[in-house]
């Protein structure tokens, strides 16, 4: 009798993190075999747009996993066509492996919503369940998957086994933003990443320079959670008055505005790896504060990536720290990200109403509500925010 795990996912594209939580988990639980099953059409999420087909991504996925010896990519599901259900393709798996231990690799998110899914109890009944779960998650989150997994115990009259392994904290969604700004090295296998190029796939190695601005607007925003959209729409709606009320121009203003928070999903690690792609030139101070880095990941793709001008790349490098001596397009920017309408903190009324009176004021008090806050929590200040308080405060002498 094998014992043979069971991978499933989107594999959209596959990267790193799959590769090393599959081969880890051959280890740990001692898995003669590993099925790794791309879905032809997952249930739990809607593929984003720009998907390659399912055969692109069976292909992809073969590439990944092809130096682990135990890995076997099936296309159980791409042949099936349609949703792809796990309980469907345990019956499948069942079939073909009738006296061999099949064990369902899942990660903790898969985990906390396992009782939800098509048909739970029959899902443990045909495989045992293994959570992938990784050496550096919070108590909190230990805690909530012990007791997920006590509950599916109780549920389902199995038990869940657990595969701690070393994790890459990387996302297919990230990897997929990466590809937009031009980056197809990052936490990607080498054939993944060199077959992701040749085909143009996932939107790399497109030119998107000079686009008109609503599609300029459509793909950013695409490229943002959710949950930030609403702030970008603000800042870029709010830059093009004060541009319109202080005589910057309004096409610049409007372009900086919707790109000015375009690198903002990534984590630390992918948006130092866009500035060295790009060789931004990073401080120390910038390189150990990752609060920052969106700033200048954002400046260097909105020139590489999207052909924006020395002005507007200009206004998103500075659009967080400020800086001495500013351009008007840099004070606008930088106030639009602080004030837009969605925006609510106390003083935020009275930068308002300044910005309509006087931008240099303005700007010297959101550096001075920037610099209080930072101060208050006990956070350091970054060298050109100072500058440019300073700059403001001996010119208001």
């Amino acid at each position: 009798m094998s014992r043979i795990g069971i991978y499933g996912g989107s594999f959209n594209p596959p990267h790193a993190g799959h590769v090393l939580a599959a081969a880890q988990s051959v280890q740990r639980l001692q898995l003669d075999r590993l099925l790794v099953i791309p879905a032809y059409d997952p249930p739990h999420k809607q593929q984003a747009e720009g998907t390659p087909d399912a055969e692109t991504r069976l292909a992809l996925t073969r590439l990944a996993f092809a130096d682990i010896p135990e890995a076997e990519v099936s296309d159980i599901e791409i042949r099936r066509e349609g949703v792809s259900y796990t309980v469907d393709t345990l019956r499948s798996l069942r079939s073909l492996y009738p006296n061999d231990e099949l064990i369902l690799l899942m990660g903790t998110d898969m985990l906390l919503s396992f009782l939800t899914w098509r048909a739970p109890q029959q899902i443990a009944s045909m495989a045992k369940l293994a959570v992938m779960h990784r050496q550096n998650e919070s108590e909190q989150l230990r805690a909530e998957v012990q007791a997920a997994a006590q509950q599916i115990e109780q549920s389902c009259q199995t038990q869940v086994l657990f595969a701690e392994n070393e994790s890459i904290e990387v996302s297919s969604t990230e990897i997929r933003r990466m590809l937009a700004f031009g980056v197809p090295e990052y936490r990607l296998p080498q054939a993944v990443g060199e077959r992701i190029r040749e085909k143009q796939l996932y939107g790399c190695g497109v030119d998107r320079r000079g686009l008109p601005f609503e599609a300029l607007k459509t793909l950013s925003l695409r490229l943002h959670d959710e949950k930030r959209r609403a702030h970008v729409i603000g800042c870029c709606e709010t830059a093009v008055e004060l541009a319109e009320r202080w005589g910057a121009d309004p096409v610049a203003a409007r372009r900086a505005g919707i790109l000015h928070d375009i690198t903002k999903a990534l984590s630390p690690a992918a948006q130092l790896a866009v500035c060295d792609h790009y060789a931004a030139p990073l401080s120390e101070f910038e390189r150990a504060h990752p609060k920052l880095l969106h700033a200048k990941s954002g400046a260097v793709v909105a020139g590489a990536v999207f052909g924006e001008s020395e002005a507007v790349c200009q206004a998103i490098w500075w659009h967080t720290t400020g800086k001495a001596d500013m351009a008007l397009l840099d004070k606008i920017i930088y106030l639009a990200d602080y004030m837009e309408p969605n925006r609510d903190f106390p003083g935020v009324e009275q930068l308002r109403a300044l910005c309509r009176v006087d931008l240099d004021a303005a700007l010297r008090t959101g550096l001075e509500m920037s610099l209080e806050s930072l101060r208050r929590r006990g956070q350091p200040i970054d060298e050109n925010s100072m500058a440019a308080w300073q700059y403001l405060s001996t010119r208001g002498e």
